[in-house]
């Protein structure tokens, strides 16, 4: 005589009609990728059908497991705190969602990099994993990276994929990206091209923006000038101030790369009180393709990161590193978007 079903269904339920053990029903049902594609579809199928969902409580008891992921936030320095950059609102979105598809809470918390958050999160267990975004300093945030990994904290960052070996990261390819904003910039009939961004390891990201910025112009026979680089954070009042020190500089320059967006709308204002067209006079391109790139005036050239990629890929590194699977470093394409600040 068949198994008959639960009043409420259970991952027992699944097991005997997919004709799988449990075990494999409650990896299937996680995304573990250690059973087969078929398999898991057929088991979501069935748990679908039988409107099955997971008790959290009794999974967490077997599991010794919280079944939370913990999202931690570091901004970069901003007088005004209630503002939150809106690169981070899109990659938020797209955790989020890939954390409810693998049956995971999210807890959210922004942090201060200067605040011990490395050794709260590990002693409080409250989450099985972090995902870390942002870093402010890049040196001081190595420090707290570091300890994360003597003390055997499951973590992924999103940043710049480097070989400094401290913990599993996804990132963008922002040197590639840089070489197609300046090859884009040389396209149109731009020489001078400066750069807005803190450009050193304080800052890896906005580094090899710049570093890919260089490649293509030296591809193309233009020499870089090292005076047309001004530091700048992710705000638009930094971008304003480092347009305005640029311009107070007395060097010419005909073009800008922004390293972020918020850097580029701020640079723009600046630019333009002080009576340059855009973008005849100064072609401009920022980074992150924000939503408000596409309002400015003139529309805002901008590179575009694969956030939907992202939140898929940081959930996916850390379950696995979670589950002890092997899971490598990685990098996604950008995508360039033209728009009018660039127009010939």
């Amino acid at each position: 005589m068949g198994r008959q079903p639960s009043a409420k269904p259970t991952s027992f339920d699944i097991a005997y009609l997919a004709g799988v053990s449990q075990p494999t029903v409650s990896r299937a049902l996680r995304g573990s990728k250690s059973v087969s594609a078929a398999t898991r579809a057929n088991i979501q199928r069935i748990a679908q059908e039988l409107n099955y969902t997971v008790d959290k409580n009794a999974s967490s008891l077997r599991s010794q497991r919280t079944h939370t992921l913990a999202l931690l936030f570091f901004e970069d320095p901003n007088p005004d705190e209630s503002m939150i950059n809106p690169f981070f609102l899109s990659m938020l979105g797209s955790i989020t969602r890939e954390c409810a598809r693998r049956g995971y809470d999210l807890l959210i918390s922004f942090q201060q990099m200067h605040n011990d958050w490395h050794v709260t999160y590990q002693d409080s267990h409250r989450s099985d994993g972090i995902i870390l975004l942002g870093y402010g300093d890049y040196q001081l945030y190595l420090t707290k990276l570091e300890h994360l990994v003597e003390m055997g904290t499951k973590f992924v960052r999103w940043g710049s994929v480097s070989e400094d070996g401290i913990g599993l990261t996804v990132g963008s390819d922002n040197v590639g990206a840089g070489e197609q904003a300046g090859a884009h910039l040389v396209e149109v009939g731009r020489r001078r091209i400066a750069f807005l961004g803190d450009a050193s390891d304080h800052a890896p990201e906005f580094q090899d923006r710049y570093d890919g910025l260089c490649r293509a112009m030296r591809a193309a026979g233009v020499e870089p000038d090292p005076a047309l680089q001004r530091d700048a954070v992710s705000s638009e009042d930094s971008g304003y101030a480092a347009a305005r020190s640029l311009i107070e500089g007395g060097q010419s320059f005909d073009a800008v790369f922004a390293a972020s967006d918020l850097i580029a709308i701020g640079a723009m204002r600046a630019l333009t009180e002080a009576g340059l067209r855009l973008p005849q006079d100064v072609a401009i391109i920022g980074f992150d393709d924000i939503p408000a790139a596409s309002q400015t005036t003139p529309t805002l050239t901008t590179v575009m990161q694969d956030m939907k990629g992202a939140g898929t890929l940081l959930v996916d590194a850390l379950l696995a590193r979670i589950d002890d699977r092997p899971v490598e470093e990685r990098i996604l394409p950008a995508r360039l978007i033209r728009r009018q600040s660039t127009a010939v």
